[in-house]
């Protein structure tokens, strides 16, 4: 029995000759693990230096590492390795929102490289059309398909999926509110037009100009569960809504609107959206386009954003834009309100954390983590005006004397 406890006892192992070679291998596995944390760490630290993040410091945009493995896992996998790296838990910050902000006030991507998913997120956008009509549907089903219950509690009354316009109001319902009347008003509706909604959402335009503005309104989704919410919604109204790919539209309109939905289709697809539109614009007609954009041209979007919110997405910028206008409308105005997208996303973020206790019954807690997160780094992204929000309003051959811009 003695001999049998020796042969467990790692101090009885320790004195035998393979036992402390063993020993030994695993104390220089530990040493160089520890070295290379420290390097990669210290990589970290200069990469964030421009930023005045501190790892572990006392500010409330310092994240506080609980994991070491972070730093090699944001080294090789840049912003795919930080989102999921939280989602596990492995590190914590109180404002997530200024920490992002913080970040992309400076040229952080370049200081970071090109790690693995951005380049094979490149490689998949070169190669295929990611928002192919075959694949038009993922992002209703992964992203808004996810629950009414969570967007109703976190959009509030309005249900308006896209940034307010908080010009005189610093209310969220208000700054929705505003924000419809004020496509309405850049449309000049007059009651009896007839209005396609490409990617109406939870039918908040067309409710709103159904009501106010007498118009008839033709929403189309790729999300069944928008479809159904919007119809219950909008019943009583002049207003049609239809489970439906932008291409598949053929047929006349008096005005178009397009709110939050071109971030869908892509690089290769922009030309043909704008084909799209022009054929179903009568002349003497007005399209507003609202959309985020970004600051550079681009065919793909953050490997965190792609995986885990919107597949498929794509942040079109100014140049793309009006090169597949180019040819077929009249730029007629275009608005930025950024900056309000900011508030927007902090909004949203108090009232998800306001419904959490009764959303907790049906989501989890990495759900929660990676929603705060989503909601808060785009806060952040907005707050450093590294993308922006643009409102475009178009015509098929200028507005005889001129368009008036609304304000």
């Amino acid at each position: 029995m003695t001999l049998l406890r020796d042969k467990f006892n790692l101090h009885a192992l320790s004195k035998n000759r393979f036992a402390k070679k063993l020993w030994q291998i695993y104390n220089n596995y530990q040493l160089k693990q520890k070295t290379m944390n420290d390097s990669t760490k210290n990589w970290v630290n200069r990469v964030i230096e421009p930023t005045g993040i501190i790892l572990d410091g006392p500010n409330p945009w310092d994240p506080q590492i609980k994991n070491p493995g972070l730093y090699d896992r944001v080294k090789a996998q840049g912003s795919l390795g930080l989102g999921e790296a939280y989602l596990d838990g492995w590190w914590e910050c109180e404002r997530l929102d200024e920490f992002f902000y913080r970040l992309l006030s400076t040229d952080i991507y370049s200081r970071l490289g090109l790690s693995l998913p951005v380049i094979l997120g490149f490689i998949k956008a070169n190669l295929f059309n990611r928002q192919a009509i075959s694949r038009a549907f993922q992002v209703g089903e992964k992203h808004y398909d996810t629950g009414n219950d969570l967007f109703t509690a976190m959009l509030g009354p309005s249900m308006t999926y896209s940034c307010g316009y908080f010009k005189d109001t610093d209310s969220l319902d208000q700054a929705e509110e505003a924000k419809l009347d004020l496509i309405c008003r850049k449309l000049k509706l007059q009651p009896g037009q007839r209005v396609l909604d490409i990617g109406c959402g939870w039918g908040s335009f067309a409710r709103h100009a159904a009501k106010n503005y007498g118009v008839k309104v033709v929403g189309i989704t790729v999300s069944k569960e928008q479809k159904k919410l919007a119809e219950e919604l909008c019943a009583g109204l002049d207003v049609e809504f239809r489970l439906q790919d932008y291409r598949e539209i053929n047929e006349k309109f008096d005005h178009l609107v397009s709110v939050g939905m071109i971030e869908h289709v892509g690089a290769k697809n922009y030309e043909i959206y704008m084909q799209v539109a022009k054929r179903c614009l009568k002349d003497g007609g007005l399209f507003l386009l609202h959309t985020i954009g970004s600051l550079k041209s681009g065919n793909n979007t953050d490997p965190w954003i792609e995986k885990y919110i919107f597949p498929n997405g794509c942040l079109p910028s100014l140049h793309q834009l009006t090169a597949a206008v180019e040819g077929k409308f009249v730029i007629e105005d275009v608005h930025n309100f950024g900056a309000d997208y900011d508030k927007t996303l902090l909004a949203w973020h108090r009232n998800f954390l306001a419904a959490w206790p009764e959303l907790s019954r049906n989501y989890d807690e990495r759900f929660y983590r990676m929603w705060r997160y989503y909601l808060l780094c785009c806060a952040g992204a907005f707050r450093a005006r590294s993308i922006q929000l643009w409102q475009i309003v178009l015509s098929p051959r200028g507005v005889a004397g001129g368009y008036e811009s609304i304000r």
